[in-house]
C-alpha cells in the first residue's frame, strides 16, 4: 500500500508538472492515450528494462512514444523532485549521519564513497574508444555518495570509462561545495581531541586525504584486523546502495540502449531520485537499527552572516582538506586518531 501510494504521488506530481502526460483529443476529437498508460510505459523501461518495442501488446503504444514518455518522465521528476531528493546534507541531516556514525563506532564520518559503471551498448562508435577501459567495452561513470539507510546524497554521472576515481573526484562537484565553504560544519571528539571536518570511507585508489580515509592495508594483530574489518563493512554501504539501486531499476543494471548520454543523465538522476524517495517511504520499516534513526537535539549552528562564515571556512579547510594527517593516524594505530 506505501509503494502505491508513492506511485500515485508521483504520478500526480508529473501529471501536474507536464500536459504531456494528460490524456488528451486529438484533430479529429479521438481521445489519445491515457495518462496511466504513458506513466506505466515509462515505469516498466525504468523498472523492469523493458525494451520500447515491447510494450505495444500490453499498452498499446507504439515505440516512439514510448521512448518520448521515458524521456518526457525523467525530466518532470528531475525537475519536480530533484530539489528534495538529490541534495546535499542540510544541518540536521549532518547531524544525524555524525550520530549514526558514532554509534556504529567511527566518529566523524559522514558517508562512504565509490564509483559505479554502466555499460553504454548504443555508443557512438567515434566515442567508443573514449569511453572504453579495463572492460574493453564502453561504460559511463556514476560516482556517488550514500550513507547507512542507502540514502544517496551525492551523484556525479557522465564521464567516460577511460577515467579512474581519481579523475572522477576531481571533476565532480563534492569538494567543490566544500571549497566554496557550503558545507554545514562537522563538530566531533575522539579521545578528547576535537575535529571540525569530517571525513569519506573510500578504497584504497583514492588519494590519501584527511576527508577520504582508507582501509588499512593488510593489518597486523587482531586489533587492528578487527578495526579494519568494521571499516570496511561501513564502507559497503555505498556498494550496497548500487546493488539495491540496480535491483529495484533494471533498466540501469542492463546496457543502456540510448545514443545521447543527456538521455542517459537524465535515466540515472530519475532512478536515484526515486530510490531516495522509496528510502524516505519505507525507513521505519526497513532500517535494522531504528534508534540510530533518532538524532540526539542539534548541536550544530550555521553562521547567518557570510564574513563570519567565510573567515571559518578558511580556518577550518584552507590546510586541513587535503591533509593526510588524520589518515595516517587511524592507520597507524587502528583506532580513532
Amino acid at each position: 500500500m506505501r509503494t502505491t501510494g508513492l506511485f500515485h504521488r508521483i504520478a500526480d506530481a508529473v501529471k501536474a508538472h507536464d500536459n504531456f502526460f494528460m490524456q488528451q483529443r486529438d484533430g479529429i476529437g479521438k481521445l489519445g492515450l491515457s495518462s496511466l498508460q504513458k506513466l506505466t510505459a515509462a515505469f516498466r523501461m525504468i523498472a523492469y528494462g523493458a525494451p520500447a518495442d515491447s510494450l505495444d501488446d500490453y499498452l498499446k503504444i507504439g515505440e516512439s512514444t514510448a521512448i518520448r514518455c521515458l524521456k518526457r518522465f525523467c525530466r518532470a521528476v528531475i525537475d519536480v523532485f530533484g530539489a528534495r531528493y538529490l541534495r546535499t546534507p542540510n544541518t540536521e541531516d549532518v547531524a544525524r549521519i555524525l550520530y549514526i556514525g558514532e554509534e556504529r563506532g567511527f566518529p566523524g564520518i559522514l558517508e562512504s564513497l565509490d564509483c559505479m559503471h554502466w555499460r553504454w551498448k548504443n555508443c557512438p562508435t567515434a566515442w567508443a574508444g573514449m569511453y572504453s577501459g579495463r572492460s574493453r567495452s564502453p561504460t559511463i561513470i556514476l560516482e556517488a555518495v550514500a550513507d547507512y539507510n542507502l540514502w544517496i546524497w551525492h551523484a556525479h554521472f557522465g564521464l567516460p570509462d577511460s577515467n579512474n576515481d581519481i579523475n572522477v573526484l576531481e571533476a565532480s562537484h563534492l569538494f567543490a561545495n566544500l571549497a566554496e565553504g557550503k558545507s554545514p560544519p562537522a563538530h566531533y571528539k575522539i579521545l578528547d581531541k576535537d575535529y571540525d571536518t569530517g571525513y569519506y570511507l573510500a578504497d584504497g585508489i583514492y588519494p590519501k586525504w584527511s576527508t577520504l580515509v582508507q582501509t588499512i592495508h593488510d593489518p597486523q594483530g587482531p586489533k587492528k584486523a578487527h578495526f579494519a574489518k568494521n571499516q570496511e563493512s561501513c564502507r559497503k554501504d555505498v556498494e550496497r546502495a548500487f546493488g539495491v539501486l540496480q535491483s529495484r531499476w533494471a533498466i540501469v543494471k542492463g546496457p543502456a540502449r540510448f545514443w545521447d548520454k543527456y538521455v542517459l543523465h537524465d535515466i540515472m538522476t530519475t532512478c536515484i531520485i526515486m530510490h531516495n524517495m522509496i528510502i524516505e517511504d519505507e525507513r521505519d520499516l526497513s532500517a535494522p537499527i531504528k534508534d540510530f534513526n533518532r538524532a540526539p537535539p542539534l548541536s550544530i549552528e550555521l553562521v547567518s552572516n557570510e564574513d563570519t562564515r567565510f573567515q571559518e571556512f578558511l580556518a577550518r579547510y584552507r590546510i586541513a582538506l587535503r591533509n593526510a594527517l588524520i589518515e595516517h593516524q587511524w592507520n597507524r594505530h587502528g583506532i580513532p586518531g
